[in-house]
Protein backbone atom coordinates (compact mmCIF):
# COMPACT_ATOMS: atom_id res chain seq x y z
CA UNK A 1 0.00 0.00 0.00
CA UNK A 2 3.02 2.42 0.82
CA UNK A 3 4.65 1.71 -2.68
CA UNK A 4 1.09 2.73 -4.65
CA UNK A 5 0.45 5.62 -2.58
CA UNK A 6 4.03 7.16 -3.43
CA UNK A 7 3.55 6.12 -6.44
CA UNK A 8 -0.11 8.12 -6.43
CA UNK A 9 2.20 11.08 -4.81
CA UNK A 10 4.49 11.47 -7.70
CA UNK A 11 2.58 10.46 -10.18
CA UNK A 12 0.45 14.19 -9.66
CA UNK A 13 3.79 15.48 -8.96
CA UNK A 14 4.79 14.71 -12.41
CA UNK A 15 1.67 16.49 -13.80
CA UNK A 16 2.55 19.83 -12.00
CA UNK A 17 0.32 18.89 -9.08
CA UNK A 18 1.71 20.04 -5.35
CA UNK A 19 0.70 17.35 -3.42
CA UNK A 20 0.86 16.65 0.73
CA UNK A 21 0.53 13.98 3.03
CA UNK A 22 -3.33 13.20 4.44
CA UNK A 23 -3.03 10.91 7.64
CA UNK A 24 -3.24 7.23 6.87
CA UNK A 25 -7.10 6.29 5.49
CA UNK A 26 -8.46 9.67 5.79
CA UNK A 27 -8.95 12.86 4.27
CA UNK A 28 -7.58 15.09 6.96
CA UNK A 29 -3.68 16.23 6.72
CA UNK A 30 -1.01 14.88 8.67
CA UNK A 31 0.64 17.92 8.42
CA UNK A 32 0.96 19.65 12.13
CA UNK A 33 -0.93 22.60 13.12
CA UNK A 34 0.17 26.13 14.09
CA UNK A 35 -0.48 25.57 17.66
CA UNK A 36 2.01 22.14 17.90
CA UNK A 37 4.38 24.24 15.00
CA UNK A 38 7.61 23.28 16.49
CA UNK A 39 8.90 26.79 14.63
CA UNK A 40 12.00 24.42 12.68
CA UNK A 41 12.48 22.59 9.63
CA UNK A 42 10.37 24.03 6.74
CA UNK A 43 8.65 26.52 9.66
CA UNK A 44 11.54 28.21 10.65
CA UNK A 45 10.43 31.68 9.62
CA UNK A 46 6.92 30.65 10.84
CA UNK A 47 3.99 28.28 10.74
CA UNK A 48 3.60 27.11 7.02
CA UNK A 49 0.66 25.19 6.40
CA UNK A 50 -0.65 22.71 4.15
CA UNK A 51 -0.74 24.69 1.19
CA UNK A 52 2.49 26.30 1.27
CA UNK A 53 4.13 23.26 1.97
CA UNK A 54 2.26 21.35 -0.78
CA UNK A 55 5.09 20.09 -3.44
CA UNK A 56 6.47 18.28 -6.24
CA UNK A 57 10.08 18.05 -5.53
CA UNK A 58 10.21 13.90 -5.85
CA UNK A 59 12.89 14.00 -2.86
CA UNK A 60 10.91 15.54 -0.69
CA UNK A 61 7.78 13.09 -1.37
CA UNK A 62 10.16 10.01 -1.32
CA UNK A 63 10.84 11.14 2.13
CA UNK A 64 7.69 11.65 3.65
CA UNK A 65 5.67 8.86 2.11
CA UNK A 66 8.68 6.35 3.55
CA UNK A 67 7.24 6.92 6.88
CA UNK A 68 3.92 5.90 6.49
CA UNK A 69 1.27 4.96 3.91
CA UNK A 70 -0.07 8.65 3.83
CA UNK A 71 -3.21 9.44 1.36
CA UNK A 72 -2.20 11.95 -0.71
CA UNK A 73 -3.86 15.98 -1.13
CA UNK A 74 -3.50 18.56 -3.81
CA UNK A 75 -3.32 21.73 -2.74
CA UNK A 76 -5.46 23.02 -5.98
CA UNK A 77 -4.37 26.75 -5.90
CA UNK A 78 -0.36 26.24 -6.08
CA UNK A 79 -0.90 23.58 -8.50
CA UNK A 80 -2.77 26.00 -11.21
CA UNK A 81 -6.12 23.91 -10.71
CA UNK A 82 -9.57 24.24 -10.11
CA UNK A 83 -11.45 21.39 -9.26
CA UNK A 84 -15.19 20.98 -9.65
CA UNK A 85 -16.57 18.39 -6.66
CA UNK A 86 -19.80 16.75 -7.96
CA UNK A 87 -21.06 15.18 -4.61
CA UNK A 88 -23.84 12.69 -4.06
CA UNK A 89 -26.79 13.25 -2.05
CA UNK A 90 -26.77 12.44 1.76
CA UNK A 91 -29.78 10.48 1.89
CA UNK A 92 -29.00 8.30 -0.86
CA UNK A 93 -31.87 6.48 -0.86
CA UNK A 94 -34.13 9.50 -1.99
CA UNK A 95 -35.07 8.77 -5.78
CA UNK A 96 -36.11 12.54 -6.27
CA UNK A 97 -32.88 14.41 -4.97
CA UNK A 98 -30.59 14.81 -7.99
CA UNK A 99 -26.86 14.86 -7.17
CA UNK A 100 -24.25 16.98 -8.10
CA UNK A 101 -23.71 15.58 -11.62
CA UNK A 102 -27.47 16.15 -12.41
CA UNK A 103 -26.98 19.58 -11.79
CA UNK A 104 -24.20 20.01 -13.39
CA UNK A 105 -25.02 18.27 -16.72
CA UNK A 106 -28.21 20.38 -16.87
CA UNK A 107 -26.29 23.44 -16.15
CA UNK A 108 -24.11 22.54 -18.92
CA UNK A 109 -26.74 22.12 -21.56
CA UNK A 110 -28.60 25.60 -20.65
CA UNK A 111 -25.18 27.44 -21.51
CA UNK A 112 -25.25 25.70 -24.61
CA UNK A 113 -22.28 23.27 -23.75
CA UNK A 114 -21.35 19.46 -23.25
CA UNK A 115 -20.30 18.35 -19.92
CA UNK A 116 -15.98 18.90 -20.64
CA UNK A 117 -13.81 16.70 -21.40
CA UNK A 118 -10.77 16.70 -18.52
CA UNK A 119 -9.09 14.52 -16.48
CA UNK A 120 -11.90 12.90 -13.87
CA UNK A 121 -11.89 10.71 -10.49
CA UNK A 122 -14.22 9.03 -8.51
CA UNK A 123 -14.51 10.23 -4.97
CA UNK A 124 -14.95 7.32 -2.46
CA UNK A 125 -18.76 8.58 -1.80
CA UNK A 126 -19.44 7.81 -5.66
CA UNK A 127 -18.84 11.34 -6.17
CA UNK A 128 -16.78 13.07 -9.37
CA UNK A 129 -13.93 15.53 -9.22
CA UNK A 130 -13.25 17.39 -12.20
CA UNK A 131 -10.08 18.82 -13.03
CA UNK A 132 -9.59 21.78 -14.72
CA UNK A 133 -6.79 24.29 -15.43
CA UNK A 134 -6.92 27.71 -13.57
CA UNK A 135 -6.92 30.43 -15.85
CA UNK A 136 -4.25 32.85 -15.84
CA UNK A 137 -4.07 35.97 -13.50
CA UNK A 138 -6.70 35.08 -11.86
CA UNK A 139 -6.65 33.88 -8.58
CA UNK A 140 -10.17 31.96 -7.87
CA UNK A 141 -11.12 30.90 -4.55
CA UNK A 142 -12.84 27.94 -3.05
CA UNK A 143 -16.86 28.02 -3.57
CA UNK A 144 -19.83 25.79 -1.59
CA UNK A 145 -22.75 25.85 -4.01
CA UNK A 146 -22.42 29.03 -6.20
CA UNK A 147 -23.00 26.99 -9.21
CA UNK A 148 -25.51 24.85 -7.96
CA UNK A 149 -26.82 21.92 -5.28
CA UNK A 150 -23.86 19.44 -4.59
CA UNK A 151 -21.96 21.52 -6.59
CA UNK A 152 -18.34 22.72 -5.18
CA UNK A 153 -15.40 23.89 -6.29
CA UNK A 154 -11.81 23.52 -5.15
CA UNK A 155 -9.01 26.86 -6.06
CA UNK A 156 -6.64 28.74 -3.44
CA UNK A 157 -7.05 27.65 -0.62
CA UNK A 158 -8.50 23.86 -0.96
CA UNK A 159 -7.39 20.70 -1.24
CA UNK A 160 -8.41 17.23 -3.34
CA UNK A 161 -7.85 13.75 -2.46
CA UNK A 162 -5.69 12.47 -5.71
CA UNK A 163 -6.24 8.87 -7.14
CA UNK A 164 -4.93 6.28 -5.31
CA UNK A 165 -6.03 7.08 -2.25
CA UNK A 166 -8.38 5.17 0.05
CA UNK A 167 -10.63 5.22 2.79
CA UNK A 168 -13.34 3.34 4.68
CA UNK A 169 -15.50 4.39 2.16
CA UNK A 170 -13.93 3.37 -0.56
CA UNK A 171 -10.98 4.14 -2.96
CA UNK A 172 -10.60 7.62 -4.83
CA UNK A 173 -9.82 6.36 -8.78
CA UNK A 174 -8.84 8.21 -11.95
CA UNK A 175 -12.23 7.70 -14.67
CA UNK A 176 -11.22 9.56 -18.19
CA UNK A 177 -8.71 12.06 -19.24
CA UNK A 178 -5.11 12.34 -19.03
CA UNK A 179 -4.99 16.06 -18.96
CA UNK A 180 -7.12 18.57 -16.65
CA UNK A 181 -8.47 20.88 -19.90
CA UNK A 182 -8.58 24.67 -19.42
CA UNK A 183 -11.37 26.07 -17.54
CA UNK A 184 -14.38 26.50 -19.84
CA UNK A 185 -15.01 30.29 -20.01
CA UNK A 186 -18.70 30.33 -19.48
CA UNK A 187 -17.94 28.27 -15.77
CA UNK A 188 -15.09 30.86 -15.25
CA UNK A 189 -17.61 33.73 -15.56
CA UNK A 190 -19.34 32.26 -12.91
CA UNK A 191 -16.96 31.47 -9.94
CA UNK A 192 -15.17 34.90 -10.91
CA UNK A 193 -15.83 37.23 -7.96
CA UNK A 194 -18.68 39.97 -9.20
CA UNK A 195 -16.12 43.08 -9.39
CA UNK A 196 -16.85 45.87 -6.23
CA UNK A 197 -18.46 49.04 -6.14
CA UNK A 198 -15.95 51.88 -6.20
CA UNK A 199 -15.64 53.14 -2.77
CA UNK A 200 -17.49 56.54 -2.44
CA UNK A 201 -15.74 59.27 -0.91
CA UNK A 202 -16.04 59.30 3.20
CA UNK A 203 -18.58 61.97 3.09
CA UNK A 204 -21.34 60.72 0.60
CA UNK A 205 -24.73 60.54 1.24
CA UNK A 206 -27.18 58.02 0.84
CA UNK A 207 -28.67 59.64 -2.19
CA UNK A 208 -25.66 59.19 -3.77
CA UNK A 209 -25.33 55.64 -2.91
CA UNK A 210 -28.74 55.06 -4.32
CA UNK A 211 -27.63 57.31 -7.93
CA UNK A 212 -24.78 55.03 -8.36
CA UNK A 213 -27.40 51.49 -7.56
CA UNK A 214 -29.59 52.71 -10.08
CA UNK A 215 -26.87 53.21 -12.79
CA UNK A 216 -25.69 49.76 -12.02
CA UNK A 217 -28.66 48.40 -12.15
CA UNK A 218 -29.37 49.64 -15.82
CA UNK A 219 -25.75 48.53 -16.98
CA UNK A 220 -26.37 44.63 -15.61
CA UNK A 221 -29.91 44.43 -17.13
CA UNK A 222 -28.33 45.70 -20.77
CA UNK A 223 -25.58 43.15 -19.99
CA UNK A 224 -28.17 40.64 -19.40
CA UNK A 225 -30.59 41.29 -22.32
CA UNK A 226 -27.81 41.32 -24.62
CA UNK A 227 -26.13 38.17 -23.97
CA UNK A 228 -25.09 35.95 -26.12
CA UNK A 229 -26.77 32.27 -26.70
CA UNK A 230 -23.90 30.32 -24.40
CA UNK A 231 -23.15 32.97 -21.63
CA UNK A 232 -26.81 33.86 -20.96
CA UNK A 233 -27.03 32.26 -17.89
CA UNK A 234 -23.72 33.20 -16.24
CA UNK A 235 -24.61 37.19 -17.47
CA UNK A 236 -27.75 36.75 -15.12
CA UNK A 237 -25.79 34.89 -12.49
CA UNK A 238 -23.16 37.33 -12.40
CA UNK A 239 -25.38 40.30 -12.76
CA UNK A 240 -27.36 38.84 -9.73
CA UNK A 241 -24.25 39.19 -7.63
CA UNK A 242 -23.21 41.83 -8.20
CA UNK A 243 -26.69 44.25 -7.64
CA UNK A 244 -26.97 42.02 -4.48
CA UNK A 245 -25.14 43.98 -2.57
CA UNK A 246 -27.12 47.19 -3.38
CA UNK A 247 -30.22 45.11 -1.63
CA UNK A 248 -28.36 43.92 1.06
CA UNK A 249 -27.27 48.02 1.88
CA UNK A 250 -30.73 48.97 1.24
CA UNK A 251 -29.67 50.97 -2.04
CA UNK A 252 -31.97 48.84 -3.94
CA UNK A 253 -35.46 46.98 -2.92
CA UNK A 254 -34.69 43.16 -4.17
CA UNK A 255 -38.22 42.58 -5.60
CA UNK A 256 -37.30 45.82 -8.18
CA UNK A 257 -33.98 43.83 -8.67
CA UNK A 258 -35.59 40.83 -9.53
CA UNK A 259 -38.09 41.42 -11.54
CA UNK A 260 -35.91 43.86 -13.93
CA UNK A 261 -33.38 40.74 -14.33
CA UNK A 262 -36.14 38.36 -14.90
CA UNK A 263 -37.27 40.29 -17.99
CA UNK A 264 -33.45 41.12 -19.14
CA UNK A 265 -33.35 37.17 -18.45
CA UNK A 266 -36.55 36.77 -20.61
CA UNK A 267 -35.63 39.02 -23.45
CA UNK A 268 -31.95 37.57 -23.62
CA UNK A 269 -34.12 33.70 -24.09
CA UNK A 270 -34.03 32.56 -21.34
CA UNK A 271 -37.07 30.83 -19.50
CA UNK A 272 -38.96 32.27 -16.87
CA UNK A 273 -38.05 28.76 -14.44
CA UNK A 274 -34.13 29.16 -15.45
CA UNK A 275 -34.43 32.97 -14.92
CA UNK A 276 -36.45 32.68 -11.67
CA UNK A 277 -33.72 29.64 -10.40
CA UNK A 278 -30.58 31.41 -10.89
CA UNK A 279 -31.96 34.52 -9.66
CA UNK A 280 -32.78 32.92 -6.40
CA UNK A 281 -29.51 31.27 -5.77
CA UNK A 282 -27.33 34.16 -6.73
CA UNK A 283 -29.45 37.19 -4.72
CA UNK A 284 -29.26 34.72 -1.81
CA UNK A 285 -25.60 34.00 -1.92
CA UNK A 286 -24.65 38.33 -2.49
CA UNK A 287 -26.93 39.35 0.06
CA UNK A 288 -25.72 36.89 2.24
CA UNK A 289 -22.16 37.75 1.81
CA UNK A 290 -22.62 41.24 1.71
CA UNK A 291 -23.98 42.33 4.76
CA UNK A 292 -21.81 45.22 5.96
CA UNK A 293 -21.20 48.22 3.45
CA UNK A 294 -17.50 47.64 1.68
CA UNK A 295 -17.38 51.61 1.74
CA UNK A 296 -18.22 51.96 5.51
CA UNK A 297 -15.84 54.52 7.02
Amino acid sequence: MSEHLLGAALDAAERGWHVFPLRPGTKRPALHGEQACPRSGDCASGHRKWEQRATTDPDRIRAAWSRSPFNVGIATGPSGLVVVDLDVPKDKGSSDAPGGATTFRALCERAGHPVPDTYRTRTASGGEHLYFAAPDGIRLANTAGTIGELVDTRAWGGYVVAAGSHTPAGPYEALCGSVAAPLPSWLQSILEPAPRAPQAPSGAVAGQSRRYADVALGSEVRSVATAQLGAREAALFRAARALGRFVAWGDLPRHVVEQALQEAGEAAGLTVAECRSTLRSALNWSITHNTGRRDAA
